[in-house]
């Protein structure tokens, strides 16, 4: 369970199912909200002086390490490139420096999620560390360029709008755990009550997997979970309040083990804020589990301040999985096969499957290819 957090009575709308998680003490010292866009403004984060990472970036969180933030609402944009003659309008550009900018002396911006898919789209993105005969020219020099991952809206997900409309809002409430069609899906963490209240509908913004997306889809709703009461054994208002105080406590036992944890996450500090740091981490890429990236503040007692996760997809998980068997042996194929059990040509295969075989020699993958059919 994530610490400083205990969970509420789920509440469900057709394939959605909603945890509130709820905070005895909330934060007081770290805020935050969303950053109001202006109409003709685009996000453009430079990573260097010859590389820009641009996305579409519907909202952005601020936060400031005081109490004196004030919740803003969100806005969208479009992608448009100003100098192109023939526009209908002009459209400013507001650059940014990093992923995440300090603004000023105790507020920090940063985009939702893109942390957390930053570090998953950088994972080995060097590609091998050394020339073996094996990889093309361009493995070696230019790595995993471009390496690409899709993503549904929370808008296109069936049922969520309509969920996080009809969702009551505990007065205590700082998060929330959300499945699809009993999927565990994401995880949202927000310092105070106040600062989810106001950050609550950015659910739809977030991004979520395509098996997420079908889930919901296919499944128009989730299983009844309700816990029954032992109507034998109540006559009074005492025995009833007991049998109340017992089913609360198995609910909060059921989520309570299936909640994720970063404990078991490889974490990496993106930045310090007072005694606040923002972090992103990875999972151990367990094929046979499920995985979420995402980032998280915590506090020097490692108290989890924010916490937002993105459920990676099986394939998504393999290609994790594969990069990291493959970084662990510095690219060898040979090393690596042994590693997972199979011989080169299955793993050549393997990587072909997942997305990677432009990286390998085509003589060698066209041979492993018609050994395969044979």
């Amino acid at each position: 369970m994530i610490t400083g957090l205990r969970t509420g009575p789920a509440q469900t709308w057709g394939a959605v199912r909603l945890v509130p998680l709820l905070r005895d003490a909330p934060i007081t010292g770290l805020r935050l909200h969303a950053r109001l866009h202006d109409e003709d403004e685009l996000s453009i984060v430079e990573l260097s002086a010859r590389e820009s990472y641009v996305a579409y970036v519907p909202h952005a969180f601020v936060a400031t390490w005081t109490a004196d933030g004030s919740p803003a609402a969100a806005y969208g944009t479009q992608l448009v490139d100003p100098r192109e003659p023939g526009l209908p309008r002009a459209i400013g550009l507001r650059f940014r420096r990093r992923m995440a900018r300090r603004e000023d002396r105790r507020r920090l911006r940063f985009l939702p999620l893109h942390l957390a898919l930053e570090g998953f789209l950088d994972l080995q993105f060097g590609g091998p560390p050394i020339a073996w005969q094996e990889w093309t020219h361009r493995a070696v020099t230019q790595g995993l360029s471009p390496r690409v991952e899709e993503a549904y809206a929370g808008a296109a997900i069936t049922g969520l709008d309509d969920a996080l409309r009809v969702f009551e809002i505990h007065p205590t409430q700082c998060g929330v755990v959300l499945y699809l069609a009993d999927a565990l899906t994401a995880a949202f963490v927000v310092p105070h009550p106040d600062d989810y209240r106001a950050l609550h509908p950015t659910l739809l913004r977030d991004l979520y997997g395509e098996l997420l997306y079908q889930y919901a889809s296919l499944f128009p709703a989730a299983p009844d979970l309700r816990q029954p009461l032992d109507a034998a054994v109540v006559s009074t208002v005492d025995e009833l309040q007991s049998q109340l105080t017992r089913a609360a406590a198995e609910w909060a036992a059921f989520h309570d083990g299936t909640m994720l944890t970063v404990t078991s996450a490889t974490s990496r500090p993106v930045y310090r804020m007072g005694r606040y740091t923002l972090s992103r981490f990875l999972p151990p890429f367990d094929p046979a589990t499920d995985n979420h990236i995402g980032e998280v503040i915590t506090d020097e007692d490692g108290t989890v301040a924010y916490l937002k996760t993105f459920r990676l997809s099986a394939a998504q998980t393999r290609r994790g999985h594969l990069l990291s068997r493959l970084a662990a042996t510095g690219w060898d194929l040979d090393a690596t096969a042994a590693a997972l059990g199979t011989d080169r040509r299955g793993l050549v295969l393997r990587l072909d499957r997942a997305g990677f075989g432009h990286l390998l020699r085509p003589d060698i993958l066209d041979a492993c290819r018609a050994a395969a059919r044979r």
